[in-house]
Protein backbone atom coordinates (compact mmCIF):
# COMPACT_ATOMS: atom_id res chain seq x y z
CA UNK A 1 0.00 0.00 0.00
CA UNK A 2 1.49 3.51 -1.02
CA UNK A 3 2.61 5.58 2.31
CA UNK A 4 1.93 9.09 2.62
CA UNK A 5 4.83 10.85 4.47
CA UNK A 6 3.94 14.32 6.45
CA UNK A 7 5.40 16.90 9.09
CA UNK A 8 3.49 16.46 12.53
CA UNK A 9 5.15 18.62 15.38
CA UNK A 10 8.72 18.42 14.33
CA UNK A 11 8.69 14.77 13.20
CA UNK A 12 7.91 13.03 9.51
CA UNK A 13 4.76 10.69 9.97
CA UNK A 14 4.26 7.88 7.73
CA UNK A 15 0.70 6.43 7.65
CA UNK A 16 -2.01 5.07 5.25
CA UNK A 17 -3.39 7.39 3.17
CA UNK A 18 -6.83 5.44 3.31
CA UNK A 19 -7.71 5.71 7.09
CA UNK A 20 -11.07 5.13 6.28
CA UNK A 21 -10.08 1.59 5.62
CA UNK A 22 -10.45 1.49 9.97
CA UNK A 23 -7.18 -0.48 9.70
CA UNK A 24 -4.44 -0.19 12.27
CA UNK A 25 -2.49 2.77 11.84
CA UNK A 26 1.21 1.87 11.17
CA UNK A 27 4.13 4.56 12.35
CA UNK A 28 7.68 4.33 11.99
CA UNK A 29 8.16 8.23 12.25
CA UNK A 30 9.37 8.24 16.10
CA UNK A 31 12.17 5.83 15.34
CA UNK A 32 13.46 6.71 11.96
CA UNK A 33 13.35 10.48 13.30
CA UNK A 34 14.51 10.06 16.98
CA UNK A 35 15.39 6.49 17.38
CA UNK A 36 18.89 7.14 18.36
CA UNK A 37 18.46 9.95 20.50
CA UNK A 38 15.26 8.98 22.52
CA UNK A 39 14.49 5.33 21.78
CA UNK A 40 11.97 5.79 24.54
CA UNK A 41 9.70 8.63 23.42
CA UNK A 42 10.44 7.15 19.85
CA UNK A 43 8.44 3.53 21.09
CA UNK A 44 5.93 5.40 22.80
CA UNK A 45 4.94 8.00 19.38
CA UNK A 46 4.98 4.57 16.62
CA UNK A 47 3.53 2.03 19.04
CA UNK A 48 1.74 3.48 21.57
CA UNK A 49 -0.23 6.59 20.07
CA UNK A 50 0.04 5.71 16.57
CA UNK A 51 -0.29 1.83 17.06
CA UNK A 52 -2.56 1.35 20.21
CA UNK A 53 -4.48 4.94 20.60
CA UNK A 54 -5.13 6.27 17.06
CA UNK A 55 -5.98 1.93 16.05
CA UNK A 56 -8.84 1.73 18.89
CA UNK A 57 -10.66 2.01 16.21
CA UNK A 58 -13.57 -0.33 17.70
CA UNK A 59 -13.91 2.52 20.83
CA UNK A 60 -13.62 6.02 18.48
CA UNK A 61 -13.68 6.08 14.62
CA UNK A 62 -11.08 7.62 13.16
CA UNK A 63 -13.58 10.32 12.32
CA UNK A 64 -14.29 10.90 15.44
CA UNK A 65 -9.86 10.71 16.35
CA UNK A 66 -9.31 13.43 13.74
CA UNK A 67 -11.93 15.86 14.92
CA UNK A 68 -10.82 15.68 18.84
CA UNK A 69 -7.31 16.33 17.89
CA UNK A 70 -8.07 19.12 15.40
CA UNK A 71 -9.88 20.68 18.22
CA UNK A 72 -7.07 20.20 20.86
CA UNK A 73 -4.32 21.16 18.81
CA UNK A 74 -6.40 24.61 18.04
CA UNK A 75 -6.83 25.14 21.72
CA UNK A 76 -3.55 25.20 22.31
CA UNK A 77 -2.35 27.30 19.62
CA UNK A 78 -1.11 24.94 17.33
CA UNK A 79 -1.66 25.61 14.08
CA UNK A 80 1.77 25.03 12.73
CA UNK A 81 2.36 22.21 9.57
CA UNK A 82 0.84 19.80 12.37
CA UNK A 83 -2.51 21.27 12.04
CA UNK A 84 -2.21 20.92 8.34
CA UNK A 85 -1.68 17.47 8.62
CA UNK A 86 -4.22 16.52 11.10
CA UNK A 87 -6.88 19.04 9.19
CA UNK A 88 -5.63 16.60 5.66
CA UNK A 89 -6.12 13.25 7.85
CA UNK A 90 -9.69 14.79 8.93
CA UNK A 91 -10.92 14.97 5.60
CA UNK A 92 -9.88 11.91 4.34
CA UNK A 93 -11.69 10.32 7.31
CA UNK A 94 -14.63 12.04 6.03
CA UNK A 95 -15.24 15.44 7.45
CA UNK A 96 -16.72 17.62 5.08
CA UNK A 97 -15.94 20.70 3.71
CA UNK A 98 -19.54 22.47 5.24
CA UNK A 99 -18.67 20.53 8.37
CA UNK A 100 -15.27 21.85 9.02
CA UNK A 101 -16.56 25.25 8.54
CA UNK A 102 -19.00 24.43 10.98
CA UNK A 103 -16.16 23.17 13.47
CA UNK A 104 -14.06 25.69 13.21
CA UNK A 105 -16.41 28.08 14.53
CA UNK A 106 -17.97 26.65 16.85
CA UNK A 107 -13.95 26.27 18.07
CA UNK A 108 -14.12 29.54 17.37
CA UNK A 109 -16.10 30.77 20.59
CA UNK A 110 -14.16 28.32 22.90
CA UNK A 111 -10.36 28.38 22.21
CA UNK A 112 -10.42 31.87 20.86
CA UNK A 113 -11.05 33.83 17.37
CA UNK A 114 -7.67 34.77 16.23
CA UNK A 115 -6.86 30.84 16.60
CA UNK A 116 -10.11 30.23 14.66
CA UNK A 117 -8.95 32.29 11.54
CA UNK A 118 -5.61 30.52 11.41
CA UNK A 119 -7.00 26.91 11.12
CA UNK A 120 -9.53 28.47 9.10
CA UNK A 121 -6.86 29.90 6.22
CA UNK A 122 -5.49 26.42 6.43
CA UNK A 123 -8.69 24.34 6.11
CA UNK A 124 -9.81 26.69 3.00
CA UNK A 125 -6.76 25.81 1.15
CA UNK A 126 -6.96 21.57 2.21
CA UNK A 127 -10.92 21.62 1.26
CA UNK A 128 -10.95 24.30 -1.86
CA UNK A 129 -10.49 21.23 -4.17
CA UNK A 130 -14.07 19.87 -3.45
CA UNK A 131 -15.26 23.04 -4.91
CA UNK A 132 -13.73 21.94 -8.24
CA UNK A 133 -15.38 18.40 -8.15
CA UNK A 134 -13.18 16.59 -6.32
CA UNK A 135 -12.93 14.37 -2.92
CA UNK A 136 -14.86 11.27 -2.09
CA UNK A 137 -18.54 12.22 -2.63
CA UNK A 138 -17.50 13.66 -6.21
CA UNK A 139 -15.14 10.31 -7.02
CA UNK A 140 -18.31 8.64 -6.00
CA UNK A 141 -20.89 10.76 -8.21
CA UNK A 142 -18.63 10.04 -11.10
CA UNK A 143 -18.76 6.23 -10.26
CA UNK A 144 -22.86 6.31 -11.35
CA UNK A 145 -25.06 7.30 -13.92
CA UNK A 146 -27.36 8.66 -11.62
CA UNK A 147 -26.99 12.12 -9.79
CA UNK A 148 -26.19 12.28 -6.28
CA UNK A 149 -29.18 15.06 -5.94
CA UNK A 150 -29.20 17.70 -2.85
CA UNK A 151 -29.04 16.94 0.98
CA UNK A 152 -32.05 15.09 1.78
CA UNK A 153 -33.22 17.33 4.79
CA UNK A 154 -36.64 16.79 4.41
CA UNK A 155 -36.05 13.47 5.93
CA UNK A 156 -32.77 14.20 7.37
CA UNK A 157 -34.56 13.47 11.17
CA UNK A 158 -34.99 9.50 10.02
CA UNK A 159 -31.39 9.08 9.21
CA UNK A 160 -28.57 8.34 11.18
CA UNK A 161 -25.32 10.48 9.46
CA UNK A 162 -25.82 12.38 6.08
CA UNK A 163 -27.64 11.23 2.84
CA UNK A 164 -28.42 12.83 -0.31
CA UNK A 165 -31.97 12.91 -2.62
CA UNK A 166 -31.68 12.91 -6.66
CA UNK A 167 -35.70 12.45 -8.16
CA UNK A 168 -35.18 10.38 -11.45
CA UNK A 169 -39.07 10.03 -12.38
CA UNK A 170 -42.59 11.41 -10.97
CA UNK A 171 -44.50 9.79 -13.89
CA UNK A 172 -46.22 5.88 -13.58
CA UNK A 173 -43.70 5.18 -10.78
CA UNK A 174 -41.79 7.48 -8.24
CA UNK A 175 -38.15 6.84 -8.86
CA UNK A 176 -35.40 8.27 -7.02
CA UNK A 177 -31.67 7.90 -6.44
CA UNK A 178 -31.08 7.79 -2.74
CA UNK A 179 -27.20 8.25 -1.30
CA UNK A 180 -25.49 7.56 1.60
CA UNK A 181 -22.17 8.15 3.38
CA UNK A 182 -20.30 5.73 4.84
CA UNK A 183 -22.27 4.49 7.87
CA UNK A 184 -25.29 6.04 6.80
CA UNK A 185 -28.84 4.37 7.15
CA UNK A 186 -32.39 5.31 7.74
CA UNK A 187 -34.36 4.09 10.79
CA UNK A 188 -36.06 1.28 11.09
CA UNK A 189 -39.76 2.12 9.20
CA UNK A 190 -43.01 0.19 7.56
CA UNK A 191 -44.52 1.05 4.25
CA UNK A 192 -48.34 0.40 4.93
CA UNK A 193 -51.02 0.88 2.44
CA UNK A 194 -54.64 -0.94 2.11
CA UNK A 195 -53.91 -2.94 -0.53
CA UNK A 196 -50.53 -3.53 -2.87
CA UNK A 197 -48.02 -0.77 -1.79
CA UNK A 198 -44.33 -1.45 -0.73
CA UNK A 199 -40.76 -0.60 -2.38
CA UNK A 200 -38.22 -1.78 -4.37
CA UNK A 201 -34.94 -1.39 -3.64
CA UNK A 202 -31.80 -1.22 -6.97
CA UNK A 203 -27.93 -0.53 -5.76
CA UNK A 204 -26.16 0.77 -8.55
CA UNK A 205 -23.02 2.10 -6.53
CA UNK A 206 -21.00 1.34 -3.76
CA UNK A 207 -21.72 -0.92 -0.94
CA UNK A 208 -24.64 -0.90 1.50
CA UNK A 209 -27.26 -2.98 3.49
CA UNK A 210 -30.90 -4.34 3.88
CA UNK A 211 -32.21 -5.57 7.01
CA UNK A 212 -35.77 -6.95 8.00
CA UNK A 213 -36.90 -7.28 11.44
CA UNK A 214 -36.12 -11.09 12.74
CA UNK A 215 -33.77 -11.61 9.79
CA UNK A 216 -30.06 -11.11 9.15
CA UNK A 217 -28.88 -8.21 6.91
CA UNK A 218 -28.22 -8.71 3.24
CA UNK A 219 -25.94 -6.56 1.45
CA UNK A 220 -26.95 -4.75 -1.44
CA UNK A 221 -24.10 -4.20 -4.45
CA UNK A 222 -24.61 -2.50 -8.07
CA UNK A 223 -27.38 -4.94 -9.26
CA UNK A 224 -28.61 -5.95 -6.36
CA UNK A 225 -32.93 -5.79 -6.25
CA UNK A 226 -34.60 -6.07 -3.06
CA UNK A 227 -38.48 -6.41 -2.83
CA UNK A 228 -40.07 -4.90 0.37
CA UNK A 229 -43.26 -5.61 0.37
CA UNK A 230 -46.05 -3.47 2.57
CA UNK A 231 -46.47 -4.03 6.43
CA UNK A 232 -42.18 -5.05 6.84
CA UNK A 233 -40.37 -3.21 9.11
CA UNK A 234 -36.75 -3.16 7.50
CA UNK A 235 -34.43 -0.80 7.27
CA UNK A 236 -31.18 0.00 5.02
CA UNK A 237 -28.36 2.11 4.28
CA UNK A 238 -24.39 2.24 3.40
CA UNK A 239 -21.92 0.38 4.67
CA UNK A 240 -19.50 1.40 7.21
CA UNK A 241 -16.42 1.84 5.04
CA UNK A 242 -18.48 2.84 1.31
CA UNK A 243 -20.67 5.29 -0.20
CA UNK A 244 -23.72 3.68 -1.20
CA UNK A 245 -26.60 4.75 -3.37
CA UNK A 246 -29.77 2.95 -4.79
CA UNK A 247 -32.92 3.49 -6.39
CA UNK A 248 -36.29 3.74 -4.70
CA UNK A 249 -39.03 2.45 -6.27
CA UNK A 250 -42.26 3.31 -4.69
CA UNK A 251 -44.90 0.73 -5.50
CA UNK A 252 -48.48 1.50 -6.73
CA UNK A 253 -50.43 0.98 -3.53
CA UNK A 254 -53.94 2.54 -1.96
CA UNK A 255 -53.82 4.59 1.29
CA UNK A 256 -49.91 3.88 1.04
CA UNK A 257 -48.12 6.00 3.74
CA UNK A 258 -44.47 5.67 5.80
CA UNK A 259 -44.21 4.86 9.46
CA UNK A 260 -40.80 5.96 10.64
CA UNK A 261 -39.43 4.36 14.46
CA UNK A 262 -36.55 3.83 16.27
CA UNK A 263 -33.07 4.28 14.71
CA UNK A 264 -30.69 1.51 14.11
CA UNK A 265 -28.27 2.00 17.50
CA UNK A 266 -24.59 1.86 16.52
CA UNK A 267 -24.35 -1.67 18.72
CA UNK A 268 -27.05 -3.33 15.96
CA UNK A 269 -25.17 -1.42 12.91
CA UNK A 270 -21.32 -2.63 14.06
CA UNK A 271 -22.48 -5.99 14.61
CA UNK A 272 -23.11 -6.41 10.73
CA UNK A 273 -19.20 -6.32 10.37
CA UNK A 274 -18.27 -8.71 12.89
CA UNK A 275 -21.12 -11.28 11.25
CA UNK A 276 -19.98 -10.62 7.62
Amino acid sequence: MKKTTCLLLGTLITMSPNLMSQEPVKQTAGRDQLGDFAPQFAQLNDDVLFGEVWSRTDKLSLRDRSLVTITALISMGITDSSLSYHLNEAKKNGITRSEIAEILTHIAFYAGWPKAWSAFRQAKDIWAEDVKGQGAKADFERSMIFPIGEPNTAYERYFTGKSYLAPVSSEQVRIANVTFEPRCRNNWHIHHAASGGGQILIGIAGRGWYQEEGKAAVPILPGTVINIPAGVKHWHGAAADSWFAHLAVEVNGEQGRNEWLEPVSDSEYDRLSSDR
